[in-house]
């Protein structure tokens, strides 16, 4: 692979999730989910799930040595050895500068970070589109996939459910967040020539063909 650590960016709905698992699968890594290693940590009672655990309970944010301690406990379980992707982190410079730091002392190089840029429109339509089967979990999309009789999944007859937040007004306040957040990481990656921004607005299987190509190569 081209870089021994991958970090995807995307407004919510530009399908980074996909992309991460598809690349995860094709390489044999593992797609380390912030959120999911957080609640592993707080569950297995570690030095720093206690500190997270406190700090949550306090209704405060988990700090950003706690959290970056987190990060680096688990890309040095024997899985990552090959690689591996971060996925929802880092969110800030400080996290970003610290994942270099991290890398460069374990002599993995710099990160592959990969920009999945796709047209507001198109993010609306995803998002306020979305049904979600109640039942099997099966999503659905009233502009782009949708169900065969209105309402219903096909795979089970369960009733398709849409999100009270998949709204207009508060997904460009989602939008509006992640850009006002996320702007800063993407000059910073690009200033390090490490950032591909990848059209993604086509269909998610040529996407993914592009991006195994791309990081394929030496």
């Amino acid at each position: 692979m081209r870089a021994h650590a991958l970090i995807f960016l995307g407004a919510p709905g530009a399908g980074k999730g996909t992309q991460a698992r598809e690349v995860a699968t094709h390489f044999g890594i593992p797609q380390i989910s912030t959120g999911d290693i957080l609640r592993d940590a707080v569950k297995r009672q570690t030095p720093l799930g206690l500190a997270a655990k406190a700090k949550m309970e306090a209704g405060g944010l988990v700090p950003d040595e706690v959290v970056c301690g987190i990060v680096e406990e688990r890309v040095s379980e024997p899985d990552c050895q090959k690689g591996f992707i971060l996925d929802g982190f880092p969110r800030t410079i400080a996290q970003a500068q610290f994942v270099d730091r991290m890398l460069a002392a374990k002599g993995q190089g710099r990160p592959q970070v990969i920009d999945i840029e796709v047209d507001e429109d198109l993010l609306l339509k995803r998002l306020t589109g979305r049904l979600t089967c109640s039942v099997c979990g099966a999503i659905y999309n009233v502009y782009f996939n949708p169900p065969k009789a209105e309402g219903i999944c096909d795979l089970d007859g369960g009733k398709l459910l849409h999100r009270a937040d998949d709204n207009e007004a508060t997904i460009r306040q989602r939008l509006e967040a992640y850009h006002k957040q996320t702007s800063p990481l993407i000059e910073y990656y690009r200033s390090q020539g490490v950032l591909l921004a990848v059209d993604g607005n086509k269909e998610p299987e040529a996407i993914a063909k592009g991006l195994l190509d791309y990081l394929s190569k030496a």
